[in-house]
C-alpha cells in the first residue's frame, strides 16, 4: 500500500443509487460502517431508506476503495432543504485534504442536480469550523444524535 496519498490519484464519481454497481455499494457501506459504527463506536441503523432516493459522491482510489464519500439527499427527505449527509473520509486518507475536496465537490454536485438550492446539514459539532470555512452557518443549538453532539448548519445559495 502506498504511504503517500495523492488527491490526483482519486477518481470522483457522482451517481444515483441505481447507477452504483453491487461492488461499489458494498464498498460504500463497508466504509460507512468502518467510520461511523466501528471508529465512532456508534450503534445505529446506517441503511435508513434514504440511499435509494439520493445521489452518491465517492472518491475512489486506483484500487477501487473508498477514500471519501457523501450522499446528496433531495429536499424534503432529511430536511426541508437539500442536504449532504453520511460524510466520511476513510482512515488512510485523513490529513490529505480529501475532506475539503469532498465538501467542495459535494456542494458543486448538489448544485448541478438542484441549481440554486440551499443546503442544510446535521454536522458533528466538532466540525463546525470546518463546515463554516465553506460558508455553512450554524442555525441550531447543539443536540445529541446517537449520543454524538451535532448542530444544524445552513449554506444559503447566492442569488
Amino acid at each position: 500500500m502506498n504511504t503517500i496519498k495523492n488527491l490526483n490519484d482519486l477518481q470522483w464519481q457522482c451517481v444515483s443509487f441505481a447507477e452504483l454497481s453491487n461492488l461499489q455499494l458494498h464498498a460504500i457501506y463497508q466504509a460507512r460502517a468502518a467510520v461511523f459504527i466501528i471508529e465512532q463506536n456508534c450503534v445505529y441503523q446506517d441503511v435508513d431508506g434514504k440511499d435509494p432516493l439520493s445521489h452518491h459522491l465517492t472518491a475512489w482510489t486506483p484500487e477501487d476503495e473508498v477514500a471519501a464519500y457523501l450522499r446528496i439527499v433531495p429536499a424534503g427527505i432529511s430536511f426541508t432543504e437539500a442536504s449532504l449527509g453520511r460524510v466520511i473520509s476513510t482512515k488512510d486518507w485523513r490529513g490529505t485534504g480529501v475532506g475539503k475536496a469532498l465538501i467542495a465537490n459535494g456542494i458543486k454536485a448538489l448544485h448541478t442536480l438542484y441549481p440554486a438550492a440551499d443546503i442544510r446539514i446535521g454536522a458533528q459539532a466538532y466540525l463546525e469550523k470546518f463546515y463554516g470555512s465553506f460558508g455553512f452557518e450554524t442555525v441550531s443549538d447543539i443536540y445529541l444524535e446517537d449520543d454524538i453532539p451535532h448542530i444544524e448548519m445552513l449554506w444559503t445559495a447566492k442569488a
